[in-house]
């Protein structure tokens, strides 16, 4: 079983995720993607919104908006295990309890170049293949030893970040996430 995964604070999903883990997903030939919201990002001081209260918000908007997909899965590892989610440690609960599975984790062209960052970065390395899109006016190029595959998506300028502010300041946001993503924050009051 070839599986990849889209990990990320979720806050909210967006047709950006939507659409980059479909891409993997055809270009790659993978049989599913698991799509995994961190309990508590390492980076969460830049992503304050994105915090362990938050959990039951984004898994129930993570679980709409993949509703409709047979071959897009959530998997509660990350939120689960609770603390700072990493993903080197994320990799070896998924290969310990999925021995016979490749993963490939899906990271856009930003994030490529920080990867050596990544904390246990070289046992990281060893584990998991990497899916690379590409963003417009990134330059990136894989850290040596590393096995990433480099794909091709359509430019989306969404971000959950400028969902967030939109609704804030009662901007446009409606056509930037599913139609039951947007229903359940509206329900909800998030992010007002």
């Amino acid at each position: 079983m070839k599986v990849g995964l889209l990990g990320g604070t979720f806050d909210p999903p967006h047709l950006g995720h939507l659409i980059m883990a479909e891409e993997a997903l055809v270009r790659l030939a993978l049989d599913e993607i698991w799509f995994l919201p961190s309990y508590f990002p390492p980076h969460a001081e830049r992503k304050a919104s994105a915090t362990p209260e938050s959990s039951e918000h984004r898994l129930e908007m993570v679980r709409l908006a993949i509703k409709g997909n047979r071959h897009f899965k959530l998997s509660l590892v990350e939120i689960e295990r609770k603390g700072k989610s990493y993903t080197y440690e994320t990799i070896a609960v998924l290969r310990e309890q999925f021995p016979a599975y490749q993963f490939y984790f899906i990271i856009g062209a930003d994030m490529v170049n920080d990867l050596p960052k990544w904390a246990h970065f070289d046992e990281l390395k060893q584990s998991v293949t990497f899916i690379g899109f590409n963003r417009s006016g990134v330059h990136w190029q894989a850290p040596e030893d590393v096995q990433l595959v480099k794909a091709e998506m359509p430019e989306i300028g969404i971000s959950s970040s400028l969902i967030r502010k939109r609704i804030k300041e009662k901007g446009a946001w409606h056509y930037l996430v599913p139609e039951p993503v947007k229903k359940y924050i509206e329900v909800n009051g998030l992010y007002g």
